[in-house]
């Protein structure tokens, strides 16, 4: 279905809306750990976090999805493990393992085969456009953004979110007052309600919450491949609520999928 909400409107409104709910939880902890944030060596960190992972990866995946098919979408999101370590390898020289690189592969491998519905044709007819680009500059944002949570500085989860989250929306509003008064308005009806009422609640404040909490328990590396899991859920649900067949791909894929991820998370070698 294709959202009656244009793509940074949708942006803005999802974090702004994160911004309102979260802040009356997340006020005391700010205020107390303000004068942590506002450090030299820590308010630009904040910042680039609030830019890479609030601000830059929904807009340019949002923006990206009305230039290209999604297909292409899905196919680059999933190189994001990828790119975490590659990130991490960089930045903090993390060793790649032996199971952690096998583990990519083969998840990797799995999102392919159930997003190319096992036709190979699909993905020789794959063309590059400008919302390809957008996506994939939004994929290496997120993907720094995951490796770089290690070094946020030492403050409740709730300043964090809370400071990100208000942070990437102030980031974004420029280019929405932009797209409101030059290219399309916000149009306000029950469909458009809804939908940013569910990305408030469920991709913003919950998804965040434990993601970055994921991180922190089990690092980037491990957490990161996670992500490989969104054609999985998608294939189950539409299976359970669009009536969509179960075909040997969709089988074979997810088995490849959890199988790597269970190879990634092995500690050994």
């Amino acid at each position: 279905m294709r959202l009656d909400v244009p793509p940074v409107a949708l942006s803005f409104w999802r974090w702004a809306g994160a911004s309102l709910l979260i802040i009356y939880f997340a006020w005391p902890k700010l205020k107390k750990d303000w004068p942590i944030m506002r450090r030299r060596e820590n308010l630009p960190l904040l910042l680039l976090l609030a830019l890479t992972g609030i601000a830059m990866f929904n807009t340019l995946l949002y923006s990206g999805l009305h230039s290209t098919i999604a297909i292409n979408a899905f196919l680059i999101q999933s190189l994001m493990p990828v790119l975490i370590m590659l990130f991490s390898f960089l930045i903090f020289r993390d060793k790649i393992t032996i199971f952690q690189g096998v583990g990519v592969a083969l998840s990797l491998a799995g999102v392919v085969l159930v997003i190319a519905r096992g036709d190979l044709e699909v993905l020789r007819s794959l063309a590059l456009n400008r919302g390809d680009v957008m996506i994939l500059i939004a994929a290496i944002g997120y993907s720094f953004y995951s490796t770089m949570l290690r070094q946020r500085p030492d403050i409740h989860p709730l300043s964090f979110i809370g400071f990100t989250f208000i942070a990437g929306t102030m980031m974004i509003l420029p280019i929405y007052l932009w797209e409101n008064f030059t290219v399309k308005a916000l149009s306000l009806n029950g469909p458009t309600f809804l939908t940013i009422s569910y990305v408030v609640i469920f991709p913003s404040i919950v998804s965040y919450f434990c993601y970055n909490r994921g991180i922190e328990l089990i690092g980037a590396n491990r957490a990161g491949l996670f992500i490989h899991l969104s054609p999985v859920f998608g294939t189950i649900m539409a299976i359970l609520f669009l009536g969509e067949r179960f075909f040997w791909f969709h089988g074979i894929g997810i088995i490849m999928i959890i199988s790597g991820i269970i190879l990634t998370l092995q500690k050994k070698f």
